[in-house]
């Protein structure tokens, strides 16, 4: 039996694609192994309007209560959805911060619910938020997400619209995780 010999440059491509291989493969079982560990990446905005009813506690001092709807938007691969009717109730305090509900709604009337907190509806204001339970398809959810207002305007009777931005988070809901294994992970 004859020996075959490769060039050098062979050996060195054949190496090569068997390294990119490796990584190719790596990186489908990291993909999987996050689809299968149920957590949804997701970015997006809100567009929100409302009633912001303010009290002045002397000085500089004032609290508000913010009611809050809009229309949530979400982006990625892994989203949990891409639309949902966003719902918030809010109590701001100007040396204390701002604590506050959220409810998130998607196109089946499925909910996930998440306690706020940060900086009240004002331009500029930093909210975070954790995913707390939901419904159906968001039971058991879990997570946390973050946004800032880009901007709000509000007038003298205490109507607000705002936008908040950068939008980022990640969820996982138990029913979500059952749901996956029972299709293959698929995101």
């Amino acid at each position: 039996m004859a020996k075959i010999e490769f060039p050098k440059v062979r050996l060195h491509r054949d190496r090569a694609a068997v390294i990119a291989a490796a990584a190719l493969a790596l990186a489908a079982t990291a993909h999987a192994a996050r689809a299968e560990d149920g957590w949804r990446d997701f970015e997006g905005s809100w567009s929100a309007s409302g009633s912001v009813y303010t009290l002045n506690l002397g000085g500089k001092r004032t609290t508000s209560i913010a009611d809050l709807s809009g229309t949530l938007l979400l982006s990625g691969p892994s989203r949990p959805g891409v639309g949902f009717r966003g719902e918030a109730l809010a109590l701001s305090d100007t040396e204390t911060g701002m604590v506050g509900r959220a409810v998130w709604t998607d196109e089946n009337g499925d909910q996930v619910f998440s306690e706020i907190k940060g900086g009240g509806p004002t331009k500029g204001g930093k909210v975070s938020g954790t995913f707390v339970g939901g419904t159906g398809r968001y039971a058991g959810a879990s997570g946390s997400y973050e946004f800032t207002w880009q901007y709000v305007m509000s007038t003298e009777d205490g109507t607000v619209q705002g936008r908040a931005t950068g939008l980022k988070g990640r969820v996982r809901a138990e029913s979500s995780i059952r749901a996956d294994a029972a299709q293959g992970a698929k995101p």
